[in-house]
């Protein structure tokens, strides 16, 4: 079945969630914060989520991660796969520390897109800044 972009976007956001095992209210929250603020996810409806998290862990599942992120490749051009960089790193980050399985993840996402150091650098100091507290 072929992603829409919005549906392979939400995915970046549940593998890199579920990247860990553990789901935190923190990340739940920036789901619905980044759905209702980001430009990218104006044609998503939000109670689709659970349905779309589901195909997400279940493509997981069945076929693996590699297979998913290779579909999610296929269906996001390159400036929305800087987008769904951004995304994954935004989840990653949320909670303020990076797990190994995190770190992990996001390498495979790098991997996936072929997004150079250059741009991920950028996108992870900007996530950095944004949520460092006092």
């Amino acid at each position: 079945m072929q992603l829409s972009p919005t549906d392979a976007l939400v995915q970046i956001m549940v593998m890199t969630a579920v990247s860990d095992k553990d789901v935190t209210d923190r990340e739940m929250d920036r789901f619905a914060a980044l759905i209702s603020r980001w430009p990218v996810f104006e044609s998503f409806d939000i109670s689709r989520l659970p349905e779309v998290a589901s195909s997400c862990v279940e493509t997981i599942n069945m076929a693996g991660l590699d297979a998913l992120l290779g579909q999610i490749a296929e269906t996001l051009e390159p400036r929305l796969q800087e987008t769904a960089y951004a995304i994954a790193v935004e989840i990653a980050t949320v909670d303020l520390r990076l797990n190994q399985e995190e770190l992990r993840m996001l390498e495979m996402i790098r991997d996936a897109f072929s997004i150079d150091r250059l741009t991920t650098a950028a996108i992870e100091t900007s996530a950095r800044i944004r949520h460092r507290r006092l």
